[in-house]
């Protein structure tokens, strides 16, 4: 009798340890779940880059970088994601709160590129000079 005392005890604590571990790692799973969901996918990297990059180039028009700028602003404006605002530095500037510095001469042309990026992938900074 008293050896099958002790081989209930010893199969319940097996049990109790076998529901730690399985609680354990359902746990793991779900923290390791949401931390993989706050990386964008390649596809939103790209669609979030493409509202910028199509304003690019190395003789872009005044009118089409007040277009950007607008483009910036409300992309600041809209977000709350540090990762996701971009700022414009060089002739005309804008900063991640959205506020403008300048503005384009319709009549000017402007190289528009790209200087900075996240480690996600995104468009952190864009420079903006006139051409002469």
């Amino acid at each position: 009798m008293e050896n099958a005392s002790k081989a209930l005890i010893i199969a319940g604590a097996i049990l109790l340890a076998i529901l730690i571990i399985s609680l354990g790692i359902m746990i793991y799973n779900q923290a390791s779940g949401v931390v993989n969901n706050n990386a964008m996918t390649e596809v939103e990297v790209t669609s979030f880059n493409q509202k910028f990059v199509q304003y690019m180039g190395d003789k872009v028009r005044g009118a089409n970088v007040n277009s950007l700028l607008n483009a910036v602003k409300t992309n600041n404006m809209s977000t709350d994601d540090e990762s996701e605002q971009v700022t414009v530095t060089g002739d005309v500037q804008v900063d991640k709160t959205g506020k403008v510095t300048g503005s384009a001469s319709t009549g000017k042309t402007y190289k528009v590129e790209a200087t900075k990026y996240t480690t996600g992938g995104l468009i952190e900074t864009i420079t903006i000079t006139a051409n002469t």
